[in-house]
């Protein structure tokens, strides 16, 4: 890629990252019961990027062939899903959690609605708590990450 990267990400360990150097073509939910088990998670959020706009920085992802037509990526090391991509497709959906800057991504359009759980249109109305209010500065004091930062 010799273009400056628009937007960079990675696996949670580091081991595995990404730039594009285009915006993503959409930005999307899926409900799917697939994506579900893949992101581990009661949707997935994906930034569709036209291959020839993205590139794996350092190194390479682990491959999961989840269906007849597609492939799903992830680190071997940390076990961070990745991607979603159509084995004869032209672009590759990157997990949107992945990236360093996931509040630049806001979906458009949500698919596999048949499978949208019930509850996920009132969390917004659910109680909340930051993580401090949640842990305290005491416990949070004794907490070291090891996930890759946020940048290269």
């Amino acid at each position: 890629m010799s273009a400056k990267p628009l937007l960079t990400g990675g696996c949670q360990c580091g081991a595995v990252r990404y730039a594009l150097s285009a915006v993503p073509l959409r930005v999307t939910l899926c409900h799917c019961r697939m994506c579900q088990k893949a992101s581990g998670a009661p949707f997935a959020s994906l930034a569709e990027i036209a291959k020839n706009s993205f590139a794996w920085t350092r190194g390479k992802p682990s491959a999961f062939r989840s269906s007849s037509i597609a492939e799903r990526d992830f680190c071997a090391k940390c076990g961070t899903p990745l991607s979603y991509r159509r084995i004869e497709g032209d672009s590759i959906e990157i997990m949107t959690g992945t990236f360093d800057r996931p509040d630049r991504l806001v979906p458009t359009l949500q698919f596999g609605t048949e499978s949208r759980l019930g509850w996920v249109g009132s969390i917004a109305a659910l109680p909340s708590k930051t993580t401090m209010q949640n842990y305290g500065p005491e416990k949070i004091a004794q907490v070291f990450s090891y996930q890759h930062p946020d940048h290269d």
